[in-house]
């Protein structure tokens, strides 16, 4: 019964564990610091005792030099609340003198030599009178005696007992008091937060442009409100992004199929229509279009799902770029400007391969009359560039040009121009082989695309050897 009341601390709530938490640290700090605090103060009050003792004792001795026993100054035989009795014993053990209250026995038997002081020990006078000791030798006019002193030990117990009641009274308040105050402090704190789960508990994923409230406070729930509006801006603009990667694939295959649909129609209402210009004219070539879209997409898709695996194998870019050469030479009558050294990278060949012909019909789309193929390594990277003597690429559009279903001029129809994944599809590999792409700076106008690639191992060893060799060459 009692485990089913109380829960496992495991499942206990964070404002729950802080405040229990803080209640164990401030207890075990309370204890120590006061069980510290009794041990110094009954030292301090036995160090002081024993002190006015060893003092009374001198007193005692220092007047018995000229006086004898006595005649000794009753002040010296007087108790307080240090000390608790005097006696005067001479060498036979006989008390000669003694203040009052004090036992008939001497509290020690023996003898101290004149001038010397010793600790006798405690010793015990009643069930409820202890004292701790210290003797005195000195010369009278009569003789040799020994001197008495017990330092009162139930002062100092008193005081210490007192002091451990208030501190066993105070204690639990205080403790009582940290914790509704932890478990007060804990729950404002944690306020915001529970203000922010609920905010977010009530988004769907239609609303995701609503903000989290961020409280006015630089501190860690305020960094957590502005971190999880950052996560929600992130989540809407990859929605947006989804929807109009759906409308615009919608759009896109939409064409193609109705083309079919249409030519299929009129093939079953007039089957004699269904000639050899039909197929070559419509049908072959939409279905055509529409197969290269469906592969693009799919590629895509497995690029954001992180599924599309890369192989890691050496790879010659210049052989990549000089077969693109030689295609566009014998698919086009544009000239074509070869600029190729030796440069190896570290990916997957085909995907690298896809770069440079995407690349390359981009260019080829947009070129009058020349388009120029560089390959090299520059400053630790392998280095792509694919330039066209077209119209270019407006600076406003240098990013969005890689974004998909992207067409920035109007001569670029579905026919001639594709479907806009291209230059997305180029940006989603090289991203993969941990490179980059950029619109660079044509020097004869047109479109310029350059591709950065981390070079392998030896390559980049290499080149830095080579940088080393100009370097030293030229001081």
């Amino acid at each position: 019964m009692f485990g089913k009341v109380i829960s496992p601390p495991s499942r206990w709530t964070i404002r729950m564990r802080t405040s229990v938490a803080a209640t164990l640290v401030v207890t075990l700090c309370l204890v120590l610091a006061g069980v510290a605090l009794l041990f110094v103060l009954f030292r301090t009050l036995e160090t002081s005792a024993r002190g006015a003792a060893i003092a009374r004792a001198h007193q005692v001795a220092d007047e018995l030099q000229t006086d004898k026993p006595e005649d000794l100054d009753r002040s010296m035989l007087a108790t307080d609340s240090q000390v608790g009795v005097v006696q005067v014993v001479d060498s036979s053990g006989r008390l000669i003198a003694q203040s009052a209250g004090s036992p008939a026995a001497p509290l020690w038997r023996g003898t101290i030599a004149p001038g010397q002081t010793d600790f006798l020990g405690e010793l015990s006078l009643s069930a409820e009178k202890d004292v701790w000791v210290t003797g005195a030798g000195a010369n009278t006019p009569t003789g040799l005696v020994t001197i008495l002193v017990g330092g009162d030990r139930e002062t100092a117990e008193t005081v210490v007992a007192t002091v451990g009641w208030i501190l066993a009274v105070c204690g639990p308040i205080v403790v009582a008091l940290v914790a509704a105050g932890t478990y007060r402090l804990v729950g404002l704190a944690l306020r915001p937060v529970e203000r922010m789960r609920t905010r977010v508990s009530s988004l769907t994923t239609d609303v995701l442009a609503q903000k989290i409230p961020v409280p006015p406070t630089d501190d860690e729930i305020a960094r957590l409100a502005v971190t999880l509006n950052d996560m929600l801006d992130r989540m809407a603009a990859g929605q947006a992004a989804q929807r109009r990667f759906v409308s615009d694939a919608s759009h896109e295959l939409r064409s193609p199929l109705a083309t079919i649909a249409a030519a299929l129609d009129l093939a079953q209402v007039r089957p004699e229509e269904l000639d050899r210009s039909l197929i070559e004219g419509a049908l072959l070539p939409e279905t055509r279009r529409m197969a290269r879209l469906v592969d693009d997409l799919l590629l895509l898709a497995r690029v954001d799902e992180n599924s599309h695996v890369l192989k890691e194998v050496d790879v010659d870019l210049d052989d990549i770029v000089s077969a693109e050469a030689d295609r566009v030479r014998t698919i086009t009558e544009l000239g074509v400007v070869v600029s190729v050294t030796a440069v190896r990278v570290t990916g997957d060949p085909q995907a690298l391969a896809r770069v440079v012909r995407n690349l390359v019909d981009n260019a080829i789309r947009h070129a009058r009359k020349d388009i120029r193929l560089e390959c090299g390594s520059v400053d630790g990277h392998a280095q792509i560039i694919v330039a066209d003597d077209g119209p270019g690429i407006p600076v406003a559009q240098r990013l969005r040009v890689f974004d998909r279903f992207v067409r920035l001029d109007s001569p670029r129809t579905r026919e001639a121009g594709g479907a806009g994944l291209g230059l997305s599809i180029v940006a989603q590999i090289v991203s993969a082989h941990r490179g980059h792409i950029t619109v660079g700076e044509p020097s004869g106008g047109g479109a310029c695309l350059v591709v950065r690639l981390p070079l392998t191992v030896d390559e980049s060893v290499a080149d830095a050897a080579d940088r080393l060799d100009v370097v030293v060459g030229e001081r």
